[in-house]
């Protein structure tokens, strides 16, 4: 979810969305507008791009109308602002006019830097968009869509959400939307597994739950599902590391209740107990050989290898004979 500084009023000067998270810049400033339009239902919504907004433009947007109505001034990828368009928006930060809310979209790199100094100097409401890359900020995105629906959804469902879908937070988002209006009670992982059955099968994280698991044919047929709907081999290795790791994190921490064990290996409790069922049969030989082969699978899938669906297969099957090695002594 977007972050915010202290000072949360939408209607403030100047709001500075910062990030590449698309859908948290689009949600930005649609609550700006929105709470400009709750305040005066008459509010002009200008939304320019930096080819829009020339020297002299904002000038003539921020200048007081006839009618003294409130306006909305949108400026998208305002890194790349032109230098004379740039110096135009530092001069209109040192004195901000009333009845006006600006909005700058700045992607937040050292491209246009000097403009994002200039607005987070000048006091701007800042909104933090950072993209999305680790599994764990996703969860947390699920589960705050969850929470602003005032509906509940178990752990699990959350996970196996973001495991079916994947990165997208659109279409994350979308998901939690179409569950929330459907669904009655508590989401639940069944629930989630039958409206995106289809997508669960070509999960990374499936590849990786049914290798861990010892069970090589149905982990090859996720696989190939999985490649064959366009999830990157990147993400079947990582799926694979992260399997693995949990595996040798559990079996060589001391026991003890699921909430005392997550707090001491950084896991959710729900997960504990699913690497707990997983992890019979692995041995600590098991884990390390398996660790290598996920070493010798990411190499192959970056280019270390000519044939990278090779790579990830043999991974699999060396995993998930490593998963029953310990059942055979």
């Amino acid at each position: 979810m977007a972050r915010k500084n202290a000072s949360d009023d939408p209607l403030a000067p100047v709001t500075l969305a910062v990030g590449q998270e698309e859908l948290l810049l689009d949600r930005a400033v649609r609550e700006v507008v929105a709470a400009a339009k709750a305040a005066d239902a008459d509010t002009d919504v200008r939304d320019l791009t930096p080819d829009q907004l020339q020297p002299g433009t904002l000038a003539e947007l921020v200048s007081p109308s006839l009618f003294a109505e409130r306006k909305v001034v949108v400026v998208r990828d305002a890194q790349g602002l032109s230098a004379d368009t740039v110096k135009d928006v530092k001069a209109y930060l040192s004195s901000p006019a009333e009845e006006i809310t600006l909005v700058l979209l700045h992607a937040g790199g050292a491209k246009g830097k000097g403009l994002l100094d200039a607005a987070r100097k000048a006091g701007a409401r800042e909104v933090a968009c950072p993209k999305m890359t680790k599994p764990a900020d996703r969860l947390a995105f699920v589960r705050g869509e969850f929470r602003t629906a005032g509906r509940s959804a178990t752990p699990e469902a959350c996970q196996a959400l973001v495991d079916a879908i994947g990165s997208d937070l659109r279409e994350l988002a979308s998901a939690v939307t179409q569950l929330v209006a459907d669904v009655e009670g508590t989401i639940d992982e069944a629930v989630v597994g039958r409206y995106y059955t289809g997508r669960a099968e070509a999960s990374s994280f499936t590849v990786a739950d049914r290798a861990v698991e010892g069970r090589t044919a149905e982990a090859l047929e996720a696989l190939r599902w999985s490649l064959s709907t366009g999830v990157a081999p990147v993400l079947i290795t990582s799926a694979l590391a992260q399997g693995v790791r949990a595996i040798g994190k559990l079996s060589s921490a001391r026991g003890g209740r699921p909430a005392d064990l997550a707090r001491e290996l950084g896991m959710p409790p729900w997960k504990i107990d699913r690497v707990r069922q997983q992890m019979r049969g692995w041995t600590p030989d098991g884990v390390s050989v398996a660790l290598r082969a996920v070493a010798e699978a990411d190499a192959g899938v970056k280019g270390g290898g000519d044939d990278p669906e090779y790579a990830l297969e043999k991974a699999v099957v060396t995993i998930a004979r490593a998963a029953r090695s310990g059942r055979r002594a």
